[in-house]
């Protein structure tokens, strides 16, 4: 590969890795598409390449693609990228789980509320959120009256009990 190739490559390969980083997908696969076609698809590289682009495909939604080439990834030269695709194809082809309706959390559409209802904004009309500082919580006085001061011997039975162990232990080691 020439250095204008090699530089070709590396620009198009950085730019679809930060584009795909960035949440544009179509530009990701894009650039990707561009880099393959300058990087042999069966180094080491072009494996890391079409890996990038499986998941550009995925986020895209072209399913299909993605599938295909992580199937033909499968037999790639490299064993890293046969093994990575194997791992994303078998998450891919997984099957969906079924949601129960009850697992989930509806959440309310906002945008009908009226305009002058203030009572449920919770942010002021230039869009910054309104914060209080939280007052620090005092911890509830206790009744000392209520508490069990007698003394129940468990205090005396047990340093007793430890004294005879350590004189025992002594006491052997002699």
């Amino acid at each position: 590969m020439s250095s204008e190739n090699r530089e070709n490559f590396t620009i198009e390969y950085q730019a679809g890795k930060a584009a795909f980083e960035r949440g544009q997908y179509r530009q990701a696969v894009q650039h990707l598409e561009s880099a393959i076609a300058l990087e042999s698809p069966n180094s080491k590289l072009g494996g890391e390449v079409q890996m990038w682009l499986v998941t550009a495909y995925e986020a895209v939604g072209l399913q299909n693609d993605a599938i295909a080439l992580c199937k033909q990834l499968t037999r790639h030269t490299d064993p890293e990228t046969r093994k990575q695709a194997k791992r994303v194809l078998y998450i891919m082809e997984a099957p969906a789980l079924s949601k129960r309706p009850e697992w989930l959390t509806k959440i309310p559409d906002l945008a009908a509320l009226p305009e002058g209802d203030e009572k449920y904004r919770t942010t002021s009309p230039t869009g910054s959120a309104k914060r209080r500082p939280a007052a620090p919580k005092e911890p509830e006085p206790v009744d000392l009256s209520k508490v069990n001061t007698k003394d129940n011997r468990f205090i005396w039975v047990a340093l007793v009990l430890a004294g005879l162990t350590l004189g025992g232990l002594i006491w052997w080691n002699f």
